[in-house]
């Protein structure tokens, strides 16, 4: 499936959870965000029609967003950054809920640890990095012009679960707050698990989105 708004942006479901991966070029520059399975496949993706892998981001640590970062770093050179809050579930497997759906990964150390207000530059394209934790401390949404990646933060119709270790209803709440303060209604959200759309859409159909939190 292949989704533009200014750069391209293509999308693949990978690994066990069905998790959103995303290829995003700008210019003759890529980068993957969320490689959580499936390492060949997206490996298969980068090689057409070529252009340099800068990046492997990670708006948060859990296994099924970052499964494949050491095979494509290792394949592609590309540096790996996740915020500096949720650095530990690469460094120390065990945080990143690997057991709970019988996956495991080798430790591995990010190159760049991210935090609020940073600026990612991948070709023609300037993302800031929002750090929005809830469903994990060190989530971020990544908002470009037109366009935002939300990871597990927000889904179109609803948001990240906040009943695992290390989540919080509260800072979700605040999180989403952030969210709806920054983000235009013409934003394209591309979410890390089901299908993209924009923010206006997400104000009408999201309950969590709405001036009561859902029971």
């Amino acid at each position: 499936m292949r989704e533009s708004v200014l750069a391209d942006i293509e999308r693949l479901v990978v690994g066990p959870l069905a998790s959103n991966c995303y290829i995003f070029r700008s210019g003759h520059e890529l980068a993957v965000i969320d490689p959580g399975g499936d390492a060949e496949r997206i490996l298969e993706k980068l090689r057409e029609p070529g252009g340099k892998v800068r990046y492997v981001i990670n708006t948060h640590g859990h296994i099924d967003h970052v499964a494949a970062d050491q095979d494509i770093i290792v394949a592609t050179g590309a540096e790996l950054l996740i915020h500096q809050d949720d650095a530990v579930m690469l460094e120390e497997p065990d945080n990143n809920l690997s057991g709970l759906i019988g996956l495991s990964m080798e430790p591995i150390s990010p190159s760049r640890r991210l935090a609020d207000g940073d600026k990612i530059i991948v070709g023609h394209d300037v993302m800031k990095v929002l750090h929005t934790p809830g469903h994990t401390p060190g989530g971020v949404c990544l908002i470009g012009n037109g366009f935002a990646f939300t990871g597990d933060t927000l889904f179109l119709e609803s948001i990240g679960r906040t009943d695992l270790p290390a989540s919080s209803e509260q800072q979700m709440r605040a999180s989403l707050d952030r969210l709806r303060a920054v983000l235009s209604k013409k934003t394209v959200i591309y979410p890390g698990h089901g299908e993209s759309g924009l923010f206006s859409r997400a104000l009408l159909v999201n309950p969590f989105l709405g001036d009561v939190w859902p029971a």
